[in-house]
C-alpha cells in the first residue's frame, strides 16, 4: 500500500495553521505545520514532503522568499507548492506563479477548494513519479544509448508524461457519452485540437427535478488554458449536500443556484488580471424537468441553437461578457416542448476552416443540425462530426471542438 502523502502547512496564524492541519489529517494525509519561513525551510531539508501549502504574508521570511529558495533545488513535479494569498493581492499571485508555484488559493480559505487543489497536485505528482520510475528502468537497460541522449530524452519524456497525466485528469470530468436524466437525454462530442484542451463540458444531476449542464471555452491553447479549464470544471462539478458554486443553501435547504449567480461567482474567482490575461466563455444552464423551463446564462459564449419541431431553428440570446472581464450577468429562460433540442457549442465548430480558409459558420451549423432533427440525438452529432471532418479536409483543427446537446422528453 502507498504511504499517505506528507504535507507541510506553513502559516503564521495559529488558528489557520491548526485548522488546515486537522482537516487535512481527517482526509488521510500526514501533516506537519510550520509557523514561519525559516522553520519551513529547515523542515523541507529534513523531510520528503509531497506538497507544501505556503502562506504568502509572514513575518521574517515571506512565503515568496521561501518559494524562491526551494525552487533553486526542487522542481514543480518534485515538490508541488500551493500559495495562499489574500483575494485582492493579484500581484502576489502573479509573482508566485512566475517563480514556480504550482497553484494558489485565496483567503479566506474555502477548505473544499483547498482539498480539491491539493488532490489535483498530488495526483499529477504521483503520475509523474510513476512515469519517472519506468523511465529510470528504461535508461538502465539502454545505458550506452541513453548516455549520449540523456538530457534531451529526459526532458522530452518528462514533458510528454506530464501532459498525458494532465490530459487524463481532464478527461475524468467528462460525462457519460449518452446520458439520460430526469426529463431529457444528453449527447456530446469533445475533440481537443492538442493533447490538452481549453474546452470543457459536463452534465450534473442536481436533484430529482433539476439538471445542470455547461460548455466552457478558455482563451488560448496549451497547458495554461487547460489548467484554467480544469480549475473552472472542478468548481462547477461540486454537487452534494453542502453548498457549492452550483448548489446554495437557502431557507435551510440546498437548492440549485441561479445560472446568473454561478457566472458572477466564477467571474470573481477567475479575474483575467489575475490569470495572465486569460478569460473564458461559458454557457451554463439549469433544466427543470417538472416545468420544462430551461434557465441559462451565456457569458460571451456563442448562442445555443434551439431546434423545435415544425419550426425554424433559432439562436438563444446571449447575456454578458466572458468570465474574467467583470460585470453582472442576466439570465434568460425558455420553455421547451417534447422533442425540442438544444445544442451548445464552442467557437471551434463555427470557426473550423476548409483548405481555402472559409469558416464553417453558424448558418451551415444550423442547416446540419436541422437536417438531423428526425434522427436520434447522438446520430445528429455524428453527422455533424462527419460534416466538420469533410469541411476541414484532413487539416489539423486550430481550436477545440465541443458540442453538448439536450433533447426534451
Amino acid at each position: 500500500m502507498e504511504r499517505p502523502a506528507l504535507i507541510l502547512v506553513v502559516d503564521d496564524d495559529e488558528s489557520n495553521r491548526e485548522s488546515l492541519r486537522r482537516r487535512l489529517a481527517r482526509h488521510g494525509y500526514e501533516v506537519i505545520a510550520a509557523a514561519d519561513g525559516m522553520i519551513a525551510l529547515e523542515l523541507i531539508e529534513q523531510h520528503s514532503f509531497d506538497l507544501v501549502l505556503l502562506d504568502v504574508m509572514m513575518p521574517g521570511i515571506s512565503g515568496l522568499e521561501v518559494l524562491e529558495r526551494v525552487r533553486l533545488h526542487r522542481t514543480h513535479t518534485d515538490l508541488p507548492i500551493i500559495m495562499a494569498t489574500a483575494q485582492d493581492e493579484s500581484k502576489d499571485i502573479v509573482i508566485a506563479l512566475d517563480n514556480g508555484a504550482n497553484d494558489y488559493v485565496t483567503k479566506p480559505l474555502e477548505f473544499a477548494v483547498v482539498l480539491a487543489r491539493v488532490r489535483t497536485q498530488l495526483l499529477l505528482k504521483r503520475a509523474v513519479n510513476r512515469a519517472e520510475e519506468l523511465e529510470t528502468r528504461l535508461i538502465a537497460r539502454n545505458a550506452d544509448l541513453e548516455v549520449l541522449n540523456e538530457k534531451l530524452e529526459k526532458h522530452a519524456k518528462r514533458t510528454a508524461l506530464e501532459l498525458q497525466a494532465a490530459a487524463k485528469v481532464q478527461m475524468t470530468f467528462l460525462p457519460a457519452p449518452l446520458l439520460k436524466t430526469t426529463g431529457c437525454t444528453f449527447a456530446w462530442i469533445f475533440e481537443p485540437c492538442q493533447e490538452l484542451a481549453g474546452d470543457s463540458l459536463n452534465i450534473l444531476q442536481l436533484d430529482a427535478e433539476h439538471v445542470a449542464f455547461y460548455v466552457l471555452d478558455v482563451s488560448g491553447h496549451g497547458v495554461a488554458a487547460s489548467l484554467l479549464a480544469v480549475a473552472a470544471t472542478r468548481l462547477l462539478s461540486e454537487v452534494g449536500e453542502g453548498a457549492s458554486i452550483i448548489m446554495q443553501r437557502r431557507d435551510g435547504l440546498t437548492l440549485p443556484a441561479e445560472p446568473s449567480e454561478v457566472a458572477s461567482i466564477l467571474n470573481k474567482r477567475f479575474d483575467s488580471e489575475q490569470g495572465a490575461g486569460q478569460y473564458m466563455t461559458l454557457f451554463y444552464a439549469v433544466f427543470n424537468a417538472k416545468t420544462r423551463l430551461l434557465t441559462y446564462v451565456s457569458a460571451g459564449h456563442p448562442g445555443a441553437i434551439q431546434i423545435a419541431r415544425d419550426k425554424e431553428p433559432r439562436t438563444l440570446d446571449g447575456t454578458g461578457l466572458p468570465i474574467g472581464f467583470g460585470g453582472e450577468y442576466e439570465q434568460q429562460s425558455v420553455r421547451l416542448e417534447s422533442g425540442d433540442r438544444i445544442y451548445i457549442y464552442s467557437d471551434g465548430v463555427t470557426e473550423a476552416r476548409n483548405p481555402v480558409q472559409v469558416f464553417f459558420d453558424s448558418k451551415r451549423l444550423m442547416d446540419v443540425l436541422q437536417s438531423g432533427q428526425k434522427s436520434r440525438l447522438a446520430d445528429s452529432l455524428v453527422a455533424l462530426q462527419i460534416q466538420l471532418k469533410e469541411w476541414h479536409g484532413g487539416i489539423d483543427t486550430k481550436d477545440d471542438i465541443s458540442v453538448l446537446a439536450l433533447e426534451c422528453e
